[in-house]
């Protein structure tokens, strides 16, 4: 079963156990992060941190260690899980007290729990891209914040698996927003274009990694609004996301994208990724 963080202490994650009051299971009141692991390491672990605090705070729970402190504590969980490659998983949620919709009152600690999982990397969908199928976002307004909130989403991600699809890319009217799971972008005559860091989407670490690759490699991006008929008409459409990585979209409900298979600039800005993690973590 291996070892899980339950606040301050590293135990067996078969005693990690949380209170039937907690608000994390009652409400969905917290958050939660999860970052990827290749040879061992964190990547991007600093920003994924960062978006924690970030999360945290937007929903008025304050940490109740430091962000170096649960850092360490994070790389101590994947040495003694002897996690090579995979991912962790940990989340934060405002404590256990009396059920009551208002926050509690009083002093309330907390919770953090945390624990590892293996994970290969995604390589057929890396290489023949996957299938996706649209449907509407029912989510609230405040998808920037990683909430444990989830059931928009999970209804979305339902759709998709009960049609054969991979994810599914969801659209308020005739915009499109993000995947259940992940952000899109299309690529128009060499232009990469994805929806602007919004409280309308989650403000996704590796979409960032890609608009940082595509600023020093001098590839066009635009971060804005794009519509339905920009989505059908793209020459190339992929997703990003900390465990699918840049995934290629060669179907979209049941139409092919282009020619039906990765395009040109999507390769390009998975080989520049792949250089990213190696940067940080070792060779794959």
């Amino acid at each position: 079963m291996g070892y899980a963080i339950l606040n301050s202490e590293i135990i067996n994650r078969s005693e990690a156990k949380v209170d039937i009051e907690d608000r994390g299971y009652q409400f969905g009141d917290g958050v939660y992060e999860v970052i990827r692991v290749y040879n061992g390491k964190m990547f991007t672990g600093k920003e994924h941190m960062d978006r924690f605090i970030k999360s945290s705070e937007s929903i008025g729970i304050k940490l109740p260690f430091s962000a170096e402190n649960i850092m360490n504590m994070l790389d101590e969980l994947v040495e003694k899980n002897n996690l090579k490659l995979g991912i962790i998983y940990m989340q934060i949620t405002r404590g256990a007290a009396p059920r009551n919709h208002a926050f509690p009152v009083g002093d309330v600690t907390p919770c953090i729990t945390a624990y590892t999982k293996e994970m290969p990397i995604p390589e057929a969908n890396l290489q023949q891209g996957v299938k996706t199928i649209l449907t509407e976002d029912i989510r609230w307004l405040r998808c920037d914040i990683k909430s444990l909130n989830l059931l928009g989403n999970i209804l979305a991600k339902q759709k998709a698996a009960e049609n054969g699809c991979y994810e599914a890319i969801q659209h308020r009217g005739q915009d499109i927003t993000e995947g259940s799971s992940s952000n899109v972008f299309i690529v128009k005559n060499g232009v990469v274009i994805t929806h602007e860091s919004n409280n309308l989407i989650l403000k996704g670490i590796t979409k960032d990694v890609i608009l940082r690759v595509c600023e020093e490699k001098q590839i066009p991006v635009e971060e804005r609004t794009f519509t339905l008929e920009e989505l059908a008409q793209a020459d190339e459409v992929f997703l990003s996301s900390t465990t699918s990585e840049v995934t290629p979209i060669v179907v979209i409900d049941d139409k092919k994208v282009g020619d039906g298979v990765p395009g040109p600039v999507t390769r390009q800005l998975q080989e520049l990724f792949k250089k990213e993690i190696e940067k940080q973590c070792g060779n794959l």
